[in-house]
């Protein structure tokens, strides 16, 4: 990233089964500069996920002091679980200089957008609402109410997909990933994001000056 660049907080947000974390990891994994914001959750762990590195699973108790100590840049309920964003996590690596992907749901993206104006907020299209029923069939990790659950909250957060920055339709993953990158090469060329500008293009500025000078 150009030392003239300010860090900032990518924000992905899909319906389940669209496929945001499979690209936020993939995004982290391809961009060193990147890195992920590891949520807090009440939800139970899968069996193929880790402590720490997937979620931060805690209990019920524990996530209401979080939330009740400040601890939480944003929470919110979803499909009857709770999860947050833990406020230092994220402020470290932004004082890294790191872009921080943060893979919530959309009212956690306002949130997220309420405390950090410069926020890039990216919707997560899939292709059909039949590939997303046969994606979430495919997980097998949810029983027909819970699916059930997660179609009507997909249908309701379409509502607010025209307060993004950007749709992204994961239809072909490459793809889909390689927009995403590019909408990050283009944020940290954004001009508002760019430190020190103004004493940058005066010292331009002066450089042309001599030179004109000493060509007249």
């Amino acid at each position: 990233m150009s030392s003239l660049t300010r860090p900032f907080p990518i924000v992905l947000v899909a319906p389940s089964g669209a496929g945001k974390t499979t690209l936020a990891r993939a995004l982290v994994e391809r961009n060193a500069d990147v890195v992920f914001s590891v949520s807090a959750t009440t939800r139970p762990r899968r069996a193929d996920e880790r402590q720490g590195s997937d979620y931060f699973f805690v209990s019920e108790p524990e996530f209401d002091r979080m939330t009740r100590d400040g601890e939480l840049l944003e929470w919110a309920s979803v499909h009857e679980r709770r999860y947050g964003t833990i406020r230092q996590s994220v402020r470290e690596s932004l004082d890294a200089g790191k872009i921080v992907v943060l893979d919530i749901d959309f009212q956690g993206a306002r949130q997220v957008r309420a405390a950090f104006p410069d926020a890039v907020l990216v919707y997560v299209l899939p292709p059909s609402a039949e590939e997303l029923v046969r994606r979430l069939l495919g997980r097998g990790s949810e029983d027909d109410g819970e699916r059930k659950r997660r179609l009507m909250t997909a249908r309701i957060e379409l509502a607010a997909v025209g307060e993004f920055d950007y749709l992204v339709v994961n239809d072909e993953f490459e793809s889909a990933l390689g927009t995403i990158e590019a909408i990050v090469r283009a944020e940290r060329n954004r001009y508002s994001r760019a430190d020190g500008i103004e004493d940058r293009l005066a010292r331009l500025r002066n450089g042309l000056d001599a030179l004109i000078q000493r060509s007249e």
